[in-house]
């Protein structure tokens, strides 16, 4: 981490972890889908579990938080499209839903969770102390503030925590791993071999095989229920195109403003400013002699030396040292409180004193301030009619879907409410259940309904990409095994692979033999006009080359000496002989030092596994209920096919 990141991250506020559950609150993006307040109300229940509401506010705060720890590590690699065909959304429902559950489970074993419990924790938190005292009442509910949150929320989540916290503690706390346990997965995970490889790939002597229509026809006799063709059906559907119904919205401008008014935070720009600075570290050094030196230096700049040429001699801050000590725009509660202050309070040009920090003293310059700005109306108008007509759409076209329900109870009310609605009706050739359907793509919550479904019945309003779809079963295919005819060339294609495959068992064998007894293991692969590939050392479970990540060669690249030569070994790509060019064991005062820390993970992943297999039994004594209407209106629709 960059001494720019450190700053930036020092101040700590609201970081800590439970046994199970990390509460974070630092919220710096909405992803352009995700627009709490205008889809649905904060306060809208998107899920319940027994009775608990899951609501969209809560829904929205997590979303954010983890958007952004994902874009912190991925960059720009994720984007909005990216993280909607990902499916974050559900997943993060899915999370609160089961943390719900974990709660409801909690009470329902006996688990309560006290005030002075709450308080006790609160207290004892490591973001919310200074000088090893707690921050005090004002600090803590502007901490909160900082992050939207009120102090009830707050605290109902942390007392959530904690009653999760109990009832994994009472279920799991009991477990422990040995010693030996512990010295085995030590050694399974940080010993090491290099090897030469030897690959002798199926595909490479694919093209050395012939095949009869004799030994086609015997392969397919044996193999039929390997070619299976699933049961197809024939589908009509109508749509309710939520495109088509946006063109027909009329947004008044008294709802535009309305939006702006309510939403005026997104609008506005807060504050900030770019300074480069120069840092004299303290650890390690005597204070006044570092502080003597940095006001030297302060003297120099305001004297008139190039300050970015005093950077680079003096700074030691190596994330910006190199570049004259710019450390771009920043906003307020992006640096530490001491720096933030003073660099805030200048004047472009201008030049501090020694400003000490926990990181040292900085020298600052102030180069330039951007104040606080909000665009005016105008120029968000076609913004934000953009995204009201998207929101009435959605809620229009819902609406008209519902309505129209309970009119559909054949096909033949499908074409006639298509017609006088002028909705698109399309009909699909024969597809099977899990493959795309033509004009929604793939949608499998449609596709099982219509499958489970008798020729002619109409299904209820779907909810899919494009808008809300009624479908209906227009002719059906069962399941069959096709003539060879219909599939000789897969068949031919597979009995060429066994064949090959073979061979190249075969031939690795022979290999094998002769590489076993050889004085030069190089010079005896490349008599036989075979590659060599010698890897990196290789921890279990690492790829090899032509061969990827193969039990059996690691099996028996970790049972052989140094030296050693293998048998052929059989992969599900090839086969490969292997020799071991180098191990690296490990030591028993390696084990000793991993020990502890290696058995706390250990014990924590069997009490996860038992957790969770406990929380997936417990949760079918539950009534888990999504509403998707409220989820859809939260998030938009789905992108791509």
């Amino acid at each position: 981490m960059t001494m720019l990141d450190r700053m930036r991250r020092h101040k700590g506020w609201l970081k800590w972890s439970l046994a199970l559950v990390v509460l974070t609150f630092v919220v710096f993006y909405i992803p352009d889908f995700l627009t709490p307040g205008v889809g649905a109300s904060p306060n809208a229940v998107i899920a319940e579990v027994d009775g608990e509401p899951i609501t969209v506010a809560q829904f929205t705060r997590r979303y954010s938080a983890q958007v952004n720890a994902y874009r912190n590590a991925y960059g720009g690699q994720l984007n909005d499209q990216l993280l909607k065909q990902l499916g974050i959304d559900r997943q993060i429902l899915q999370q609160l839903i089961d943390e719900q559950a974990m709660v409801a489970e909690s009470i329902k074993q006996g688990f309560t969770v006290t005030d002075a419990e709450i308080r006790e924790r609160i207290l004892a938190m490591p973001g919310l102390q200074e000088n090893g005292q707690f921050v005090g009442e004002q600090r803590y509910r502007l901490a909160l503030q900082s992050q939207n949150l009120t102090t009830a929320e707050f605290e109902r989540q942390l007392r959530q925590a904690l009653q999760i916290e109990k009832l994994r503690n009472a279920l799991t706390g009991w477990m422990s791993v040995t010693d030996p346990d512990v010295a085995a997965e030590f050694r399974r995970r940080n010993e090491k071999v290099k090897l030469d490889v030897v690959p002798v790939t199926a595909a490479a002597f694919k093209n050395q095989v012939t095949v009869t229509d004799a030994e086609i026809t015997a392969y397919f006799d044996k193999s039929k229920e390997k070619y299976r063709v699933g049961e197809k059906r024939r589908i009509k559907y109508a749509i309710v195109n939520v495109e088509q119904v946006r063109n027909t919205i009329k947004v008044p401008d008294a709802d535009i403003e309305a939006f702006y008014t309510q939403n005026l935070q997104q609008y506005q720009t807060p504050a900030q400013v770019r300074a480069s600075h120069i840092l004299l570290k303290l650890e390690g050094k005597d204070e006044k002699q570092v502080q003597a030196l940095a006001d030297e230096i302060a003297k120099k700049a305001k004297s008139g030396a190039d300050f970015a040429a005093l950077a680079k001699q003096y700074s030691e801050d190596e994330s910006n040292s190199a570049n004259g000590g710019d450390l771009d725009y920043f906003g307020r509660g992006r640096m530490v409180a001491e720096f933030e202050q003073a660099a805030f309070a200048m004047k472009p040009g201008e030049i501090s004193n020694p400003v000490k920090t926990a990181f040292g003293f900085h020298i600052i310059k102030m180069v330039e301030n951007k104040p606080d700005t909000t665009q005016p109306v105008a120029e968000v108008r076609p913004e934000i009619e953009d995204q009201l007509k998207w929101q009435k759409a959605q809620a229009e076209a819902e609406k008209i879907a519902k309505s129209l329900e309970g009119t559909l109870k054949t096909a033949a009310d499908l074409d006639r409410v298509a017609k006088e609605r002028s909705l698109t009706v399309v009909e699909t050739g024969h597809i099977q259940q899990n493959e795309q359907i033509q004009g929604v793509g793939t949608q499998p919550e449609f596709a099982t309904r219509l499958f489970g479904m008798q020729q002619g019945e109409v299904t209820p309003a779907m909810r899919v990409a494009a808008g809300w779809v009624f479908g209906t079963v227009t002719g059906r295919q069962d399941a069959y095994v096709p003539k060879l005819d219909e599939v000789r060339a897969r068949v031919t294609d597979d009995v060429k692979l066994e064949k090959a495959a073979e061979l190249a068992k075969q031939r690795a064998q022979e290999i094998a033999k002769e590489l076993k007894s050889a004085g030069d293991f190089a010079a005896a692969v490349k008599r036989r006009g075979l590659d060599l590939k010698t890897t990196e050392l290789l921890a279990r479970g690492s790829a090899i080359p032509d061969l990827g990540m193969s039990e059996t060669i690691d099996q028996a690249a970790f049972a052989l000496p140094q030296g050693g030569v293998s048998d052929a070994i059989a992969t599900p790509t090839g086969t490969a002989v292997i020799r071991v060019v180098e191990r690296v064991n490990v030591t028993d005062a390696e084990i000793e030092q991993g020990r502890e820390q290696l058995r706390e993970e250990m014990v924590n992943q069997r009490r996860e596994r038992f957790f969770g297999a406990y929380m997936q039994k417990a949760k079918q004594g539950l009534n888990i209920g999504i509403r998707e209407d409220v989820l859809s209106r939260v998030t938009g629709p789905a992108t791509g096919t």
